[in-house]
């Protein structure tokens, strides 16, 4: 195989691509005392960040001020729901568009944070222009704000979601990716980033724990959900020793995996997201695991992150062929059917700085 080869994942053409990016403001109470009352500040922000939205052609922004974390998945139709600790946004870039405050009655929020969703064609192509404009408008709305020391946590979320086995199931078409790090490809595109930028590369899997599954590893009316979760981790961890991947995680506790740079990030776990924390500069092996074997959940989440030295001057492909290679042998030691059963992978790259 030719070096450009095996620096390119080839992914199935119907690939979804997201990207949002997020920008969090501490509501301070010199900030809140420029205001009647919460509503009030939440409203007046929000109107004026919804019309400089306008001005820089940025179609799909929400406000939240309760708290809740963004999650973002592509779907045919456009909704969202809250959960106590979440708000899940549903949506199509090359079609929808919307804005929204996010608030609750007499809620006095940590962080205002403007989330930004990408919008029309070649999502990942255009994400620097995008990542600029939204720089652009919040360069616009600092000055605006009554008070003028505060701070703006920028968070540049993209992924890539495939099903692993989407040519076993005849979808045989493929586009080659060399899936170049965020900061070379904004340099390109003449978006330059700060110098104190975090960087997150990594790939998620969702695995629903299905009835065959189950019946497969325990017994009629087990109680003790060990054996599952052990085979579940064992091959897991197995497969991807095999292609030297040493940062790993598997969360099948119910709680939804956040992951972060914990060389950057206080790590604080709710009651519906499990905080976990890679370091992509160490060297030792970082495991972690958190399953309860009295608790049987309806999935199990698995998280692979890629190191610094994971990322070569063509970027991320290698590291994703090793990825799809150890995907593969742990979906086949566990008895997934490729030509009946999906595998979604997410390619996830994140970077995050503050202005």
């Amino acid at each position: 195989m030719s070096l450009s080869h095996q620096q390119k994942v080839y992914i199935p053409k119907e690939a979804r691509t997201n990207q949002f990016i997020t920008a969090e403001i501490k509501v301070t109470d010199e900030l809140l005392s420029q205001y009647p009352d919460y509503q009030s500040c939440y409203q007046t922000l929000s109107r004026l960040i919804f019309n400089l939205a306008e001005q820089h052609d940025l179609r799909n922004v929400h406000v939240i001020t309760n708290d809740k974390l963004p999650v973002v998945r592509f779907h045919t139709e456009a909704y969202c729901f809250q959960t106590t600790e979440q708000i899940l946004f549903f949506y199509n870039p090359a079609y929808h568009e919307a804005q929204n405050l996010f608030t609750q009655d007499n809620y006095r929020a940590r962080k205002l944070r403007i989330v930004f969703l990408a919008t029309g064609e070649d999502i990942r192509s255009n994400s620097a222009s995008f990542h600029i404009r939204v720089r652009e408008l919040l360069n616009e709305l600092m000055p605006q704000l009554p008070i003028t020391d505060l701070k703006v946590k920028i968070r540049d979320h993209q992924h890539l979601s495939y099903d692993l086995f989407a040519k076993a199931k005849g979808n045989k078409e493929t586009y080659g990716y060399k899936l170049r790090a965020i900061g070379p490809r904004y340099k390109a595109r003449k978006c330059e980033l700060p110098e104190n930028v975090s960087s997150l590369t990594y790939v998620t899997v969702s695995l629903p724990l299905s009835r065959k599954l189950k019946q497969g590893l325990l017994p009629d009316s087990a109680t003790d959900f060990t054996p599952l979760y052990q085979h579940l981790e064992d091959s897991f961890l197995k497969a991807a020793a095999n292609r030297q991947l040493t940062r790993l995680a598997m969360i099948a506790n119910g709680l939804t995996p956040l992951v972060r740079n914990s060389k950057f990030e206080k790590l604080d776990s709710k009651t519906e997201v499990q905080m976990i924390g890679f370091d992509p500069n160490a060297t030792e092996q970082q495991v972690i695991r958190r399953w309860d074997a009295d608790n049987l959940v309806e999935a199990a989440h698995f998280t692979i992150v890629a190191g610094t030295k994971d990322c070569d001057d063509a970027g991320y492909g290698r590291f994703m062929n090793n990825v799809e290679t150890a995907l593969k042998a742990f979906a086949a030691e566990i008895g997934i059917d490729p030509e009946r059963e999906d595998l979604v992978i997410r390619f996830h790259q994140h970077i995050s700085y503050q202005i």
